[in-house]
C-alpha cells in the first residue's frame, strides 16, 4: 500500500508520513508540484494525497496534468481552502475526495482506505450529448469535430446544463449555480448568456440543441435539426 504525499508545509507533511507509517503504509513525500507530478507520473501509487497550495506548480495543476496522461490514481486534495467553489473544480478536474486543513487523522486514514477499495478504474471525465462534448479538464467545448470558443461564464453555464442535460433548469437555479452569491443583477442576465451560448453552440451547426421553455425555464438535448424558417407567402 504505496502512498505519494505533496504537501509544502514540511512539519505537516512529516507528521502526516509518520502516522501513515505506523498504519503500515509506505509513503513517499515531495514538497512541490513540480517534484509531485513527476513522482506520480514514474512510480505508481495506491493513493496520492494532494495540497491545493503548492509551490511551483499547484495542485490543480498537478491534477490536470495527471489526467491528461491518463493516470487514474485516486486523489484525494489536502487543502486549507473550504469553499465550495474550489471543491467543485477539484472534482471537475478528476479528484476523488478532498479533506480540509485542519483534519482528524483517523478520518484520514479512513478516506484512504476507501480510496483504496474502490480502486483506480479508468473513468472519462469529458461530458458529451449529442455531438457537443466538454472537457473539463483541457477546458474544452466541440461540436463534432469543431472547436467552441467560450468565455469563463458561457463555459461555466454550458457546463451547468450539461451536467443537467434534459432537465428544465430556472433562471434561478442557473443564477444560484453559475453566478456568484454576491451578484446583485437581474436575472435577465441569463437570458443574455442563454442568448450569447445558442449562437456558439447551435446556431453555426444548424441544430437546435438549447431551448427556452417559456414561463419555466432552459433546456439542454441531444441534438435536433433547427427548424427552417418558412419563407413568406406572396399577398393575394
Amino acid at each position: 500500500m504505496r502512498i505519494l504525499l505533496v504537501e509544502d508545509e514540511k512539519i505537516l507533511a512529516d507528521t502526516v508520513r509518520r502516522g501513515l507509517v505506523n498504519e503500515g503504509f509506505v509513503v513517499d513525500v515531495t514538497h512541490d508540484g513540480v517534484s509531485g507530478l513527476s513522482a506520480a507520473t514514474e512510480h505508481a501509487y495506491d493513493v496520492i494525497l494532494l495540497d491545493l497550495m503548492l509551490p511551483l506548480k499547484n495542485g490543480y495543476d498537478v491534477l490536470r496534468e495527471l489526467r491528461q496522461r491518463r493516470i487514474w490514481t485516486p486523489v484525494l486534495m489536502l487543502t486549507a481552502k473550504d469553499g465550495e467553489y474550489d471543491q467543485t473544480d477539484a472534482f471537475d478536474l478528476g479528484a476523488d475526495d478532498y479533506l480540509t486543513k485542519p483534519f482528524s487523522f483517523l478520518v484520514l486514514v479512513a478516506r484512504i482506505r476507501a480510496l483504496m477499495r474502490r480502486g483506480a478504474p479508468e473513468r472519462p471525465v469529458v461530458l458529451t450529448l449529442g455531438t457537443l462534448t466538454l472537457d473539463p479538464v483541457n477546458h474544452r467545448v466541440r461540436r463534432g469535430e469543431t472547436p467552441i470558443s467560450l468565455t469563463a461564464r458561457e463555459y461555466g453555464l454550458l457546463q451547468y446544463l450539461m451536467r443537467r442535460h434534459d432537465q428544465i433548469v430556472s433562471k434561478a437555479d442557473i443564477l444560484d449555480n453559475v453566478w456568484d452569491s454576491a451578484f446583485e443583477g437581474g436575472d435577465n442576465v441569463v437570458e443574455v448568456y442563454i442568448g450569447y451560448l445558442r449562437r456558439k453552440i447551435d446556431v453555426p451547426f444548424g441544430v437546435q440543441t438549447l431551448a427556452t421553455v417559456r414561463g419555466v425555464g432552459y433546456l439542454l438535448s441531444a441534438d435536433r435539426v433547427a427548424k427552417p424558417v418558412a419563407a413568406p407567402q406572396p399577398r393575394a
